[in-house]
């Protein structure tokens, strides 16, 4: 009895829940469809704009090439019916070197064909010979032509289906025409140029007749008939030109029944129009692939919203739960799925560790050569100061000996403090900073350099104030900076007969110290602070020195910049905060 007032209720909540899948199904498709077309028609007239605009600039590009080759032939006839040479063949009928004249005029203008006509139309002389003897008596070039005392333009189809674009100008003698030149205009080259390219060109004039196209069938058509849409063939065909742009808007026209975005533009030239047909294709693609990913989206959130509204009616029902075995598959494939995804992201951490061990590696390169280059100073300073001890020693000099090796060691401790600071290339670390009096400093790094100062004759200019300027900083890494600094101007300066170098400190709004040389300048400023950027031959330096010096200005709140001297020779300056001005700056941070 229990059992069977059970199955009323139970089959109320299975049609309860049917209903409740079947309202989710709905709207999930309503969304599904409404979404798609929104982005369908978004996306579309997005995409179709851009092709449009690119299609603009090509349809300018043609036609500006159209204007200039006609522009270029149509000053020819002008030249040559002015011609004396030319006059006096007609009034001689002596024209043995009259078509060696004009094949030379057409190769230094460039033209594509040149004709003489006497006054019965007939062709004396012409850049191909082929054509001597032809008469032109009906032609409309020379009709035209001699009714006119300007140059005439004609565009006359022929009967393999092109036109053939000819400026004429009669020949006045004595008052009266005695014969027609003829120029031709090579416009079917660009129609060939335009056949290689996706889209359909055409060219038409001021009646509306199409004298130029990649379509060799619109030739000499009006453009209503040229474009006019043609069908498919069979019922299948139209069936799919009907729905394939079944989101957008209809399309400008058709070529070869296909759909095409038509650009129009007008030529400068007598009326003419020209016209661009580019395929919908790209545009169709671009859109089918973003809305293929809103599908496949929307097909997945369907899936997983039935499988969740129907669970508790699979437990109900054994078609339920035939249907739930099929969800566990499924549900199965996706596990797989994701077994996988989390293999690839173990590879990818192990690839992430790879790259940051190789970055460490690549790093303690940098650090190795920066070391080499920055100890290359105080090595040469010692070796100097050890000789001065050996003579003092030698001389009986012990007191002075002793001031030597006192040098020597605090060249020693400074070398030890190099290696340190030359860690923050690759690592910042924490280094204290202290007040430091920027004349001192640039006091210190002219006593390191004392050695190779002494070595050569450098004229050396200091231009200092006498208050002190205070700037927070760490004092070997400062005096690092200006020894590197004074180093390449000294490298700078090596082959000028008069060496020169300027050290100017001043105070203003930052504590500016500038280095100026007349050596041969910097011949590529941006490059210049880049690590292993060097011009000096190879064992001279490795290209570290203003890429550290930056490095060091950087973290002492300044910039350093290097620029061409107005008057030769390369200037670099450093500016650093006044010790007044870095705190106010880090109280407003």
């Amino acid at each position: 009895m229990s059992d069977t007032s059970q199955d009323p209720m139970q089959d109320d909540t299975a049609q309860g829940l049917s209903w409740r899948v079947k309202l989710a199904v709905a709207m999930l498709v309503v969304l599904a469809v409404a979404v798609v077309l929104v982005t369908n028609r978004w996306m579309t007239e997005r995409f179709a704009e851009t092709t449009r605009n690119r299609a603009d600039l090509r349809l300018a590009l043609y036609s500006g090439n159209i204007v200039s080759e006609l522009q270029r032939t149509s000053v020819v006839p002008l030249l040559l019916s002015s011609d004396p040479a030319l006059a006096e063949a007609l009034g001689s009928g002596n024209f043995s070197q009259t078509s060696q004249r004009l094949i030379k005029v057409q190769s230094q203008i460039g033209v594509a064909s040149i004709m003489l006509l006497d006054r019965d139309g007939r062709a004396v002389a012409a850049t191909n010979r082929n054509l001597l003897g032809t008469s032109y008596r009906a032609a409309p070039f020379y009709v035209e032509a001699l009714r006119a005392t300007d140059t005439i333009f004609t565009a006359a189809r022929h009967a393999a289906g092109s036109f053939d674009f000819t400026y004429s100008r009669s020949i006045i003698a004595d008052g009266r025409p005695v014969g027609i030149i003829a120029v031709s205009v090579d416009l079917m080259k660009f129609e060939r140029a335009w056949a290689g390219f996706q889209d359909a060109v055409l060219v038409a004039d001021s009646e509306g007749t199409v004298i130029l196209a990649t379509e060799s069938r619109w030739r000499g058509l009006p453009l209503a008939e040229a474009l006019a849409a043609r069908e498919a063939t069979t019922a299948i065909g139209r069936a799919i030109q009907a729905t394939a742009d079944w989101a957008q808007n209809p399309p400008d026209a058709y070529v070869a029944g296909q759909a095409v975005m038509k650009t129009e533009a007008r030529v400068p030239f007598r009326g003419w129009r020209m016209m661009t047909f580019t395929l919908y294709d790209s545009v169709r693609e671009r859109v089918n692939g973003i809305l293929a990913l809103e599908i496949m989206g929307f097909a997945i959130l369907l899936a997983l919203t039935f499988y969740a509204l129907s669970r508790k009616a699979w437990s109900q029902s054994l078609t339920f739960q035939r249907e739930s075995a099929e969800l566990r598959r499924l549900n199965d494939r996706l596990q797989r799925e994701i077994a996988e995804r989390e293999r690839v992201q173990k590879d990818l951490a192990v690839a992430e560790l790879t790259l940051a061990q190789s970055s460490k590696l690549a790093a303690l390169g940098e650090m190795s050569a920066a070391v080499s280059h920055e100890l290359n100073q105080p090595l040469a300073a010692m070796k100097t100061y050890l000789a001065g001890a050996r003579l003092l020693l030698q001389r009986k000099r012990p007191d002075e000996a002793l001031s030597s090796f006192q040098r020597i060691d605090d060249l020693i401790e400074r070398m030890g403090a190099i290696t340190r600071q030359l860690k923050s290339y690759a690592r910042k670390g924490g280094e204290a900073f202290e007040p430091v009096d920027m004349r001192q400093a640039i006091s210190s790094a002219l006593a390191m350099m004392e050695p190779q100062l002494k070595a050569r004759v450098v004229k050396i200019t200091r231009t200092i104030p006498r208050v002190p300027v205070m700037v927070l900083a760490d004092r070997i890494r400062l005096e690092q900076v200006i020894i590197n600094l004074l180093r390449n101007a000294l490298d700078a300066t090596k082959d000028h007969p008069n060496p020169k170098i300027d050290l100017l400190l001043s105070r203003g709004e930052t504590a500016s110290f500038m280095v100026r040389d007349n050596g041969h300048g910097i011949a590529d400023l941006e490059s210049l602070f880049e690590p292993f950027y060097t011009t000096k031959k190879p064992g001279e330096g490795v290209g570290l020195g203003l890429a550290i010096s930056s490095g060091i200005v950087t973290d002492l709140g300044g910039r350093l910049t290097a620029r061409n001297g107005e008057t030769g020779g390369a200037v670099f300056e450093m500016q650093l905060p006044l010790i007044g001005q870095k705190k106010e700056r880090e109280a407003a941070e």
